[in-house]
């Protein structure tokens, strides 16, 4: 048997699958770490914490399925976007890493904002200015820690600092530099404006890799620390969510995926570039050489349910809570949830919008909020998906992946809000499998990413919208639409109090 292994480098875990070269899933094992919070709206790792769960991860899954070391063809590696590793000029790490979820960057948003041209923000990186992002994490750095930024010499994303870690080699994958705000998306090559814009050296960043392209083999230190075979190629790999596409086999245009978890994704892969001007949506390179993907995302999604039953119904199942959503109604009886206890990403860019439950009477109880929840939820998803259509996403369906994928009825609620079938695949591994995937082309297993996919990631059912939820909800999105911007002044009012 011949064997590619995915590592997913993630917010609190390593993740590592074995997927045998003819599409069968062999298995997984999970390495966590801590995450940091010094101080409100701060989330911090340390790069260290990554590498030594990322030894235990791949020395575990090789002694767990007693797989020979020269059986594994290749590696593939995804990761969070956007989080800073700062290295000095031997390579050693800085500070901890400032993560995707750390919010200290206003100021540095509004300058780059300020600075740049909006039109140049299209054109070069084609994404809003966003505290997640990665450059206005460079600039927090120069600005409130000069020592440390007067060090940096080497700027990487988690993935590519276990890729260093792993070979010895520094590189940038595409997908992943498409989220810094420092990569022209469509050239493919870092920003001229951008950096000089911000006195920013150029050579502080790696050269650009594509995510099957072999970037290095496995140094005979980690093949002595894991067990791995010295050599072993290791590939470009992907971020997240494009890793996610591929492992779900959104790799075609057309295709799109809905991601139920803490957060919520809708993802749509497209053959060209397409910008939006109003409405925070994210366009990145996919994977796949020359092509794209366009993504919404809602900071709330499966987290407004646990939110909802952890606060209200304290030990109930959510099999139980969604039961009881099921014997209400469509249109929760005259009730509407506003799922910004985050503040929301898409399309509202608003760090300051917050939850909300309008229409509450009396006669509402428990199951009417959870189907509030639940259609929240899908009225949020509604927006990403109206964003895309505007971008020219012609797609009927989406895969749908994620814990929250696993409850019939929201996906049923979902169907009819976004008007779209959603399917449910063989396998539910997302970024993990997809740098397995990509692996496999790396090492000439596979021609490409799309044929792998579709060799190995097969629709199993779908779920319809309910025609009659359909109408009901169409009407009831109009409600939803109209509630933030009369109660945005509220928001901003509000979070004097907070």
């Amino acid at each position: 048997m011949r064997y590619l292994l995915g590592l997913d480098i993630g917010t609190s875990a390593v993740k590592a699958i074995l997927l045998e070269t003819g599409g069968h899933l062999v298995g997984s094992v999970m390495e966590e770490y801590p995450l940091s919070t010094p101080r409100p709206g701060w989330s911090e790792q340390n790069p260290e914490d990554m590498w030594q769960a990322t030894l235990r991860a791949i020395s575990g899954i090789i002694t767990k399925f007693a797989v020979r070391p020269d059986s594994i063809l290749a590696l593939g590696l995804s990761g969070q976007m956007h989080s800073s590793v700062f290295l000095d000029r031997d390579q050693e790490v800085i500070r901890p890493a400032i993560l995707w979820n750390d919010v200290r960057t206003s100021a540095q948003c509004r300058l780059i904002e300020d600075t740049i041209d909006p039109a140049v923000l299209r054109s070069e990186v084609c994404n809003p200015v966003l505290e997640g992002f990665t450059l206005p994490k460079v600039l927090w750095l120069k600005e409130h820690e000069p020592e440390n930024y007067a060090k940096l010499r080497h700027l990487v994303l988690p993935k590519d600092y276990v890729r260093f870690r792993l070979t010895g080699k520094l590189h940038m994958e595409v997908s992943d530099a498409a989220g810094m705000l420092m990569m022209n998306v469509r050239k493919v090559a870092w920003s001229a404006p951008m950096l000089e814009a911000f006195d920013i050296d150029q050579e502080i960043l790696p050269p650009i890799v594509q995510s099957a392209e072999v970037t290095g083999t496995i140094t005979a230190e980690v093949a002595r620390r894991t067990g791995l075979k010295a050599g072993t190629p290791v590939v470009g790999g992907g971020a997240d969510n494009a890793c996610g596409a591929v492992g779900s086999g959104v790799v075609t245009p057309g295709r799109g995926m809905v991601s139920l978890g803490t957060s919520g994704v809708i993802l749509a892969h497209l053959a060209e570039p397409k910008l939006l001007e109003k409405g925070t949506v994210h366009m990145f390179n996919s994977c796949i050489p020359g092509q794209f993907y366009m993504m919404g995302v809602t900071l709330s999604a499966g987290l407004s349910l646990r939110w909802f039953r952890n606060t209200f119904v304290g030990g109930e199942s959510y099999d139980g809570l969604t039961a009881q959503a099921g014997q209400v109604p469509a249109g929760s009886r005259g009730l509407v949830f506003l799922p910004y206890l985050s503040g929301e990403r898409t399309p509202h860019g608003d760090a300051n919008a917050r939850g909300s439950f309008v229409g509450l009477s009396n006669t509402h109880g428990i199951p009417e909020l959870t189907r509030a929840v639940l259609e929240g939820v899908a009225f949020a998803f509604r927006d990403s998906v109206e964003l895309l259509r505007r971008a020219g996403w012609n797609g009927s369906s989406l895969r749908a992946l994620g814990g929250g994928a696993r409850s019939p009825l929201w996906k049923e609620i979902i169907a009819s809000a976004t008007g779209l079938v959603l399917e449910e695949i063989n396998i539910d591994e997302g970024p993990a499998l997809g740098a397995a995937i990509l692996a496999g082309v790396g090492a000439g297993v596979y021609t490409s990413a799309p044929e792998a996919a579709d060799l190995i990631i097969k629709v199993e059912s779908s779920v319809d919208p309910n025609l009659k939820w359909q109408k009901i909800y169409a009407e009831l999105y109009n409600v939803y639409r109209d509630l933030y911007p009369a109660l945005k002044g509220s928001f901003d009012r509000l979070t004097q109090f907070a």
